[in-house]
């Protein structure tokens, strides 16, 4: 794991409005395209691999563009699934009563110090330890 502080996380369907929802959601892509442009964002090797599966099996981006995708967030600040990662979302997971998935993503954005995670997936507004949820939607 890099030890670089990052100002927030990006879940993986922020991501994939950025990179494919120009035609299905234009006003969604457009925010999610700004907030890979000007964010100081991380991802975890969960968010690498749910957006290369919904990309690939929704047919969303060619292979060449999810692989470029995929070279371009592995650059970031990331944090890899190892143990600690997925003990830190199972703790988190019982602390807040949330999915694990959800809950793994939470614990990896505060242990590089995110202040917002950028999702749809939880309660807009909500603190979860030092991490706020935030849908950039609504």
């Amino acid at each position: 794991m890099q030890s670089v502080k990052t100002e927030c996380f990006l879940d993986s369907n922020v991501l994939l409005y950025a990179a494919s929802g120009k035609i299905d959601a234009p006003r969604k892509h457009g925010i999610a395209y700004e907030l890979v442009l000007q964010s100081q964002f991380a991802v975890t090797g969960q968010t690498l691999a749910e957006f290369c599966n919904v990309a690939r099996r929704k047919g969303l981006l060619p292979d060449s563009e999810i692989e470029g995708w995929l070279h371009f967030l592995g650059e970031l600040p990331f944090v890899p699934v190892d143990q600690s990662y997925v003990l830190g979302g199972f703790e988190a997971a019982k602390r807040y009563r949330l999915k694990y998935y959800d809950a793994a993503l939470l614990a990896a954005a505060e242990r590089l110090g995110a202040a917002i995670f950028y999702t749809e997936d939880l309660s807009h507004g909500q603190l979860y330890g030092t991490v706020r949820a935030v849908n950039p939607f609504l």
